[in-house]
């Protein structure tokens, strides 16, 4: 078949939660449109968090390809549904169809399982080429001529990731650079949080970009845009000695540019790093600290405790690093006094901002397995899978009064008192936050009621 035009949609995220007004564009869709792009084909990018994608170009595309995590899967499959229904070939990736391939394949003609990097190029150029179905592709999945769905052997992660091009933002449609620009160096995480999905996408082994290649990319990007640079990887100081260097190298070259990253607690540990850190322009830090409870941190198997959190927060402050703290709420270990005493905990170590989310078991995740053999999840409507919603029957209390309770945590939080204190210091940007929290907040209160109607919970009306 001839293919020239290919598009990219990343599908809109449902609902409204503290960051909505703020998207950072998923770098998978942006990097395989920068590699095509680099083989001869014509490919565009359609974030629809970002702006409304045009629809009459996607719709004339040789192939359209689409990316979906689990809470937009509804939507990425309607959209595949209506594309494939005009004739136009539709390949899935992401991380829901990569765990939900048999699912995924209901909508698609073809679905890339894994990191696509390698992948996704070879099955475009064998599809240009016509003639017989992918089965040699490795990370491929299809339907063969009598309409089995075939899935071929997974392919191996990739070990040198220097051999990646940087992703090309220009060929987002009707992107322009926010307050964030996203940079990723490193893929792969050795922990096994139950709850987290990464493992199963990319790996125990932690990959990385060579210190230098990371350092070139920070720096053209800091010369050419004022946005926030922001490390996506899952843990930017996994290695904290290749950390080092790099902090180190943006220092030397005189590139104080502010930045942000995902950390563990264990940052913390070694005051150098942070130093570095604070010396190079890091401006905030995003921790998972998961729980204050410390059964749940055992249940979550997140290899940390709760005074390791209290330094964390101390030491990273006395840096001048500000702190976004993330807890997923609703263990069964966890009771309504957990959740209670984690928003306090918040408040009282003056994190900088929070974020309460109820667990979530992901589909691939340990969590998901063990929910759907004890008949503890509520419903698989994937766009409630969006750490907004409870979707599952909690051990110790009613699945409504979690969801009422995380939502409370965070009205809390970002009090009148949270929004006056920035508003004093003429911090307009946490007060902005703490505003549209509150909104966030009242917001989906008004719909608990009606989420759980819908579901058919028939204990809301017992609350």
């Amino acid at each position: 078949m001839l293919i020239d035009n290919i598009s990219f949609i990343d599908i809109k995220s449902p609902g409204a939660h503290v960051f909505s007004k703020f998207p950072i564009p998923r770098i998978g869709s942006v990097l395989l449109s920068t590699i095509l792009a680099g083989r001869g084909y014509h490919a565009r990018v359609f974030i629809e968090d970002a702006a409304e994608p045009d629809w009459p170009f996607i719709e004339k595309s040789d192939i359209v390809c689409i990316s979906t995590i689990t809470s937009t899967a509804v939507r990425a499959y309607a959209v595949a549904d209506r594309l494939r229904g005009l004739g136009i070939p539709v390949i899935m990736g992401g991380a829901h169809p990569s765990l939900m391939p048999e699912e995924a394949l209901e909508h698609a003609d073809y679905v890339v399982r894994g990191e696509g990097d390698i992948a996704l190029p070879e099955l475009i150029d064998h599809l240009a080429k016509g003639g017989a179905p992918p089965g040699r592709i490795h990370g491929v999945s299809y339907r063969s001529p009598s309409g089995e769905k075939m899935h071929n052997t997974g392919r191996g992660f990739l070990e040198d990731m220097d051999i990646l091009p940087e992703p090309d933002f220009s060929l987002i449609h009707g992107w322009e650079p926010s307050n964030t620009y996203p940079i990723s160096t490193s893929r792969g995480c050795p922990f096994g949080c139950r709850f987290c999905s990464v493992i199963q996408l990319f790996g125990r082994k932690y990959r990385f970009k060579s210190v230098e290649a990371t350092l070139r990319e920070f720096c053209r990007v800091a010369a050419a845009y004022k946005a926030t640079i922001f490390f996506v990887d899952d843990n930017f100081s996994a290695d904290k000695q290749r950390a080092k260097a790099i902090l180190r190298g943006m220092v030397e070259r005189g590139v104080k540019h502010s930045w942000s990253a995902q950390v563990r607690t264990d940052v913390a540990k070694d005051p150098g790093l942070l130093r570095l850190m604070a010396d190079s322009g890091c401006v905030t830090l995003y921790i998972g600290f998961e729980s204050i409870n410390p059964k749940t941190l055992r249940l979550y198997d997140k290899k940390q405790n709760v005074d390791e959190i209290v330094q964390c927060i101390r030491i990273v402050k006395e840096h001048g690093i500000d702190i976004h703290g993330m807890f997923v709420l609703g263990a069964d270990t966890d009771s309504v006094d957990t959740i209670r005493r984690t928003a306090e905990f918040a408040v009282d170590l003056g994190l900088d901002t929070a974020q309460f989310m109820p667990l979530t078991p992901l589909p691939g995740t340990p969590v998901f397995s063990e929910m759907k053999d004890a008949g503890r999840l509520l419903h698989t409507d994937w766009s409630k899978y969006d750490m907004h919603h409870v979707v599952f029957s909690p051990a110790m209390m009613k699945p409504e009064t979690l969801q009422v309770e995380t939502l409370k945590a965070m009205k809390k939080f970002y009090s009148w008192k949270y929004i006056l204190n920035h508003l004093v210091k003429f911090d307009f940007h946490y007060a902005m936050i703490g505003l549209y929290g509150r909104w966030a907040v009242r917001h989906l209160l008004g719909k608990v009621r009606a989420y759980f109607e819908d579901i058919g919970s028939a204990s809301y009306s017992s609350m």
